[in-house]
């Protein structure tokens, strides 16, 4: 909500404060509740915690954004005014944390239910202002429909930008296979005589004709000709011929539209979770953690998982993945401690190697052992550790560094793909227990019924 030009700021938080508290659409003001201000001087009271951020910060205010407007709707007939209010209210909690002032009105002029919520750009402290973070738009639609699957309420199915529905609807584009199916079509309805009439029509169409061993046709600014044998069943020459020679019926060809599946699980869960109103389910949703299930609702709309076996195959699968790469990484982990005890050992190696050899010279003399005792035995440790591993050659510890060096590379790159696919299996894991749980609740009741 921005300042308009040519007024004032309070004037243009009256404006917008009045509106949205219009008495004809709020039960002759029933319907409005604010948090840290009141409804009737809601307007005066944003703009002295406007003053205070001034007194505190020293800052005037630079942007125009003077507050923010969050438009609430819901389905009609499913909640009542006092109940949409309530659950605007607590939105409101949820998402500004109780650092920012607002007020809800709840409309009731139109078929659909709907809040208006109003909160100031400035904290209440008047220290800070509200900062529109990115994507800040799907954070608080994400936040209504959490808010409203743990009420029971229904919420819009949730597609990605590419997907969502426009208003305006053009027609679809028709391919040139398409269109030269349908002007068949209109030619075989007309009954020519003969295939040369046919043709002599496509022509008056605006078609090149091509006559040979395999009729094709080519329409203005198409790059290539089209056989009539690639349209598919009904439309090959020897199949129009048999159609002008009345031996066989043309059927036009009809495009079906591609029907979306739908979420047979999203279904069952909302349908269930509608079940809510009734008082006996109130128990049910007391021993099961309803929010907890409201969370997992949203999950499955996001990636589309439709169905409980797609949800364990999902699970299953990433459970695998996060296995495989803690392995991968567990595996690196062993080699670079292998290879930090093993360039100890070479190194302990170089440096007690002479000394070894001397006492060897001195004939094992027990005086040189007493003498040097800490490095003699430090070199049999040494070479005892290298007959153990079975190394016929020792490596060199610049090979050793380099491949430590790798190692230590590819490991702390895989860690964010690690952490991501621990993260996504716990998501997967999480929803497929609240999901088995969900229903396992209702076969108790469903045998009570039927041993009734």
């Amino acid at each position: 909500m921005r300042k308009n030009k040519g007024k004032s700021i309070g004037a243009c938080l009256h404006n917008h404060t009045s509106y949205i508290q219009n008495p004809d659409k709020t039960e002759q003001g029933e319907l409005v509740s604010g948090y840290q201000c009141s409804p009737l001087t809601v307007d005066e009271e944003f703009l002295l915690t406007k003053r205070l951020y001034e007194q505190t910060t020293g800052r005037s205010q630079k942007s125009d954004v003077i507050a923010y407007q969050v438009r609430q709707s819901f389905k009609p007939g499913e909640v009542t005014p006092e109940e949409a209010n309530r659950i605007g209210y607590e939105f409101a909690e949820r998402f500004l944390k109780g650092k920012h002032a607002f007020i809800v009105a709840t409309h009731t002029d139109r078929a659909h239910i709907h809040n208006h919520i109003i909160y100031n750009s400035t904290a209440l402290d008047g220290t800070r202002k509200f900062k529109n973070f990115w994507l800040s738009t799907f954070a608080v639609q994400r936040l209504s429909d959490l808010i409203c699957l743990e009420h029971q309420l229904s919420t819009i199915e949730y597609k990605p930008y590419r997907e969502r529905q426009k208003r305006i609807v053009y027609p679809p584009k028709e391919s040139n296979r398409d269109r030269l199916c349908g002007i068949i079509d209109t030619i075989l309805a007309q009954q020519p005589k003969d295939f040369e009439v046919f043709l002599q029509k496509l022509e008056q169409q605006g078609y090149e004709v091509k006559r040979g061993k395999h009729t094709a046709v080519k329409r203005a600014r198409q790059k290539r000709f089209i056989r009539f044998r690639t349209l598919g069943t009904g439309y090959s020459e020897d199949e129009i011929k048999a159609v002008l020679a009345g031996k066989a019926e043309h059927k036009p060809y009809q495009k079906q539209p591609l029907k979306e599946q739908p979420f047979q699980l999203l279904v069952d869960i909302q349908r269930k979770m509608a079940e809510g109103k009734s008082v006996g389910y109130k128990k049910w949703a007391t021993k099961f953690n309803l929010k907890e299930m409201s969370k997992t609702l949203l999950f499955l709309q996001e990636q589309k998982i439709g169905s409980a076996e797609e949800l364990r195959e999902r699970a299953t699968a990433a459970t695998e993945r996060y296995h495989a790469m803690g392995d991968s990484i567990k595996a690196a982990e062993a080699r670079l401690t292998e290879i930090a005890v093993l360039k100890t050992h070479i190194i302990n190696y170089a440096k007690t190697r002479s000394v070894y050899d001397a006492y060897r010279k001195s004939g094992y003399s027990k005086k040189y052992l007493e003498a040097h005792r800490e490095e003699i035995t430090l070199h049999k440790a040494v070479k005892t550790a290298f007959d153990e591993s079975n190394l016929k050659t020792l490596p060199k510890v610049k090979e050793l560094d380099a491949e430590f060096a790798e190692l230590l590379t590819q490991k702390k790159a895989a860690y964010p793909d690690y952490r991501k696919a621990r993260n996504e299996m716990q998501e997967l894991v999480r929803a497929q227990k609240n999901v088995e749980r969900f229903f396992a609740e209702e076969k108790p009741a469903q045998e009570n019924e039927q041993a009734r």
